[in-house]
């Protein structure tokens, strides 16, 4: 995105004054000039004088002329008025006392390379001028480059195309501050003309204002810039349809990496077919600004080529990389070694992960693919509020990691019995829309068995001393399954604001207890 054009000016002025009284008298004076400037714009360019003067006299005895004067009127402002060329180029004037004024005003100052006016004062006294003049024009054009640029491939898919959707994702779940920070591009990169038609119409229709903005922009590489790739070697025991697959894919990526070079200081690389986590750049910046060792990969995903983050810096190294082993193996394999590489020995992978993979099919032949991130988790925020359990804790899993988002943290907590509870109570009364409880390990364990959800009215103090509670509470549905999902939560009687979120055990368990994410969402009353 083109944002400064710069124009470097190079200004020197020399003056020579030479005074000639008497072969026995002489009175010599130099004077330099130089500016030089650099603007950020062609519209107005100002310039400050440096001024040096020197003065040598062989002698003053008997002179019999008053005194003489030079002044120099500063060059105070140089200004190019929108134009093209240089002729709209104006100088203050350039006065000599007791002389007359000598202006210098030239319509193109190319034209005004040396003047040497001679002016007589007296038979016996002469004074010469020479002033030279240069200007070296110097256009530069500045890319000032966005903070991420994510990058996707897509081919035609048998059955059915999740593009517009992953496009969607990331569109709607940025920020307008997020969207100016950002640049999509996406490869379309498929053979088939008639397919590649029909895309570019449907994201025309779709994202007109993204592309119009140049926060979308839409590729394609024409074929016979790809190397072989079909009678490849058959690594893997993969049959020649998956190695030629695979084998265009990496090629397909190395443009694409080439094409996003520079443009951006970071590369994020996703596929086709990704939901993404709201405000996830905000959350990529925050992570990257954590990190206190050098980097070569960042993984927000846990799966294939997805959510992958290089310094733009990298990437032309990436795509020479993908394009020499292009036929060797997949592209997930060669990034691993790519990170070693560059002396990256361990993934560093972050957790909750902020791209759930949504295709129900490959884009290979289009064979049924149901692969899900396990550790992905759209960021949310509950309302503030004050958590407490009085089910006995388990070394520091303290009842506020169940309501504070991402993976990692949790509620841990012994046997539970009936009556125990884990209460929420809010800095402020919400209107609540929806509750989302999960409870368990990712294995399956120490799920909640048995337990009800309540909202509370009423806040005040409990008689243990324990936390803050609720006089009345109504019960809003059972755990299924160790879990709750329920929506439009205000429409079911709850439509008040409500103090408090309540989960009580309603039959005693010999298993531990995990409360894994506790969620909500809410409105205004």
């Amino acid at each position: 995105m083109l944002t400064s054009l710069s124009l470097s000016l190079s200004l020197s002025l020399s003056l020579s004054l030479s005074i000639s009284l008497s072969p026995s008298l002489s009175l010599s004076l130099s004077l330099s000039l130089s500016l030089s400037s650099l603007s950020p714009s062609l519209s107005s360019l100002s310039l400050s004088p440096s001024l040096s003067l020197s003065l040598s006299l062989s002698s003053l005895s008997s002179l019999p002329l008053s005194p003489l004067s030079l002044s120099l009127s500063p060059l105070s402002s140089l200004s190019l008025l929108s134009s093209p060329s240089l002729s709209s180029l104006s100088l203050s004037p350039l006065s000599l006392s007791p002389l007359s004024p000598l202006s210098l005003l030239s319509p193109s100052l190319l034209s005004l390379l040396s003047l040497s006016p001679l002016f007589h004062l007296s038979p016996s006294l002469s004074l010469s001028l020479s002033l030279s003049l240069s200007l070296s024009p110097s256009l530069s054009l500045s890319l000032s480059p966005e903070y991420l640029t994510i990058g996707m491939c897509s081919v035609s898919r048998p059955k059915g195309s999740y593009l517009i959707s992953t496009l969607s994702s990331i569109f709607s779940r940025s920020s307008p501050a997020e969207l100016n920070s950002m640049l999509v591009v996406v490869l379309l990169a498929d053979f088939d003309a008639q397919w590649r038609a029909t895309t570019l119409g449907q994201i025309t229709a779709n994202f007109p204002s993204q592309l119009k903005a140049d926060q979308l922009l839409v590729v394609h590489v024409p074929k016979q810039y790809y190397p072989p790739i079909t009678g490849l070697k058959r690594n893997f025991n993969d049959n020649d349809d998956r190695v030629m697959f695979r084998s265009k894919q990496n090629v397909d990526y190395s443009f694409l990496t080439q094409f996003c070079t520079g443009r951006s200081q970071l590369y994020l690389q996703l596929e086709d077919d990704v939901s993404c986590s709201h405000h996830f750049l905000s959350a990529i910046r925050r992570r990257v600004q954590q990190m206190e060792v050098p980097w070569a990969t960042l993984e927000f995903s846990a799966l294939g080529y997805i959510g992958k983050l290089y310094h733009s810096e990298h990437l032309p190294l990436l795509s020479r990389f993908l394009f020499l082993f292009y036929q060797e193996m997949p592209c997930d394999f060669l990034l691993s070694h790519f990170r070693v590489l560059l002396t990256q020995n361990e993934v560093i992978r972050f957790t909750p992960s902020l791209f759930q993979h949504t295709g129900s099919y490959s884009s290979f032949l289009g064979t049924f693919n149901k692969l899900k991130d396990n550790d992905y988790e759209d960021l949310y925020t509950n309302p503030a509020a004050d958590v407490y359990s009085d089910i006995p804790v388990y070394m520091d899993h303290v009842a506020a990691m169940a309501w504070s988002p991402g993976t990692g943290t949790f509620f841990w907590g012994r046997s539970p019995s009936p009556g125990n509870h884990l209460t929420v109570t809010f800095k402020q009364p919400v209107v609540v829309t929806a509750i989302t409880v999960v409870t368990g390990s990712a294995e399956g364990r120490d799920r909640l068995a048995s337990a009800t959800v309540e909202l509370g009215l009423h806040p005040v103090t409990e008689k243990t001393g324990s936390g803050t509670t609720c006089q009345e509470f109504y019960s809003v549905g059972d755990l299924q399954g160790g879990r709750m999902d329920m929506t439009d939560v205000h429409k079911k009687r709850f439509g008040h604001a409500s103090s408090c979120l309540r989960i009580s055990v309603t039959a005693k368990q010999n298993d531990w207890v995990i409360i894994k994410k506790i969620r909500i969402t809410t409105k205004e009353e």
